[in-house]
């Protein structure tokens, strides 16, 4: 049984206090951290809704990761389940996957979500959304069609599951280059197409980069918005929010008020104050410790290092916040390499 000590060693923020309030209309509201997914705000962020079109989030996410965006799909008689808002592709367009996915997040394409489905999954489209969702931590959330139209089971998610899923898309380059992008330009066998961004805070809050806009007569608006400022990366979800973009706006600049990105840990070599153990040894981690506090938080990190030095993997490192455990890394060691020493009778004859 290996024995350990732990050494705890506490973290200050030093940003100010900033009386901000918050106001939401939204039935459920979250704003996260898409980085940590710490949760900043929240509103009956676990309360099960309708999504309408926000669920499209999820449909894009697996034709990007179906390697497939540069086929050349051929439309066919999947488009005739559409209605509603749509690029209005026509029967024998063609197109690639890439092209549906911009009409699917720009124009809100039902008739593109229709298209993706059969083309990248089939009549196993629908069990793909459902087990990607169960696979990134979406916890109440059930997919019965890829676009969001409730007419006939509809999609039903949470605030909290929709930032979590976006969180998980952001992480994903060509979805961030997708939903960023204010105008998109097409011309295929049958059309020429100008798609313009739905999503009226990109280019009017000079921090969001993108988003996902939605509406249902059963569901009412949700909005899905991200936004970054000073290495902080946020997403905001509100449903059925008649003031949806006001409440966004409102929701990240509390966000940005009273958050910073602490590096609390930069990657490389770290020294430990008090350590008794590793002193022949350099102590270091992989990856950055970073994460969202304010000067309202209790922040410290504790070290679980085996009592006995040795090379290779020593421990970790762990971060709290507010006596919970948010984030940990493992500490290697590496014996210091000491010059040799020569003799004095060799250093003598060097002066020679």
């Amino acid at each position: 049984m290996k024995k350990i000590f732990y050494l705890i060693i506490g973290v200050m923020c030093l940003l100010p206090i900033k009386i901000f309030a918050v106001n939401i209309t939204a039935s459920s509201a979250i704003l996260m951290d898409m980085d940590s997914n710490r949760i900043l705000y929240s509103k009956d962020i676990h309360n099960i809704r309708s999504v309408a079109s926000i669920s499209k989030i999820m449909t894009a996410v697996i034709a990007i990761e179906s390697g497939k965006l540069d086929e050349v799909v051929t439309i066919g008689d999947e488009i005739d389940k559409a209605y509603g808002s749509g690029i209005y592709i026509k029967k024998g367009e063609q197109l690639s996957l890439r092209d549906l996915v911009y009409g699917l997040m720009l124009r809100s394409g039902n008739d593109a979500a229709f298209a993706i489905a059969k083309y990248v999954g089939g009549s196993e489209f629908i069990e793909m959304m459902n087990n990607k969702a169960t696979e990134i931590g979406m916890i109440n959330t059930t997919f019965n069609n890829p676009c969001g139209l409730d007419e006939e089971s509809g999609n039903y998610s949470t605030a909290y599951d929709m930032a979590i899923l976006t969180s998980y898309a952001m992480k994903l380059d060509e979805y961030k280059k997708i939903i960023g992008t204010k105008t998109y330009k097409l011309k295929t066998n049958k059309n020429n197409y100008i798609w313009h961004n739905k999503h009226k805070l990109l280019g009017k809050y000079e921090y969001v980069t993108g988003g996902k806009t939605g509406y249902t007569k059963k569901a009412l608006r949700t909005l899905v918005t991200t936004a970054s400022k000073d290495n902080l990366n946020l997403v905001a979800v509100t449903l059925n929010d008649g003031n949806d973009f006001k409440d966004h706006i409102s929701l990240f600049k509390y966000g940005f008020a009273n958050y910073k990105k602490e590096d609390i840990l930069t990657k490389g070599k770290i020294n430990i104050y008090d350590d008794i153990y590793y002193g022949i040894y350099d102590l270091s981690i992989d990856k950055n410790i970073s994460y969202p506090i304010n000067n309202q938080d209790n922040v410290y990190l504790k070290y679980r290092l085996d009592q006995k030095p040795h090379e290779g993997s020593v421990g970790t490192v762990t971060l709290y916040v507010n006596e919970k455990e948010v984030l940990n890394e493992n500490v290697d060691a590496k014996k210091i390499k000491r010059k040799e020493s020569h003799n004095i009778i060799e250093w003598f004859g060097n002066l020679w």
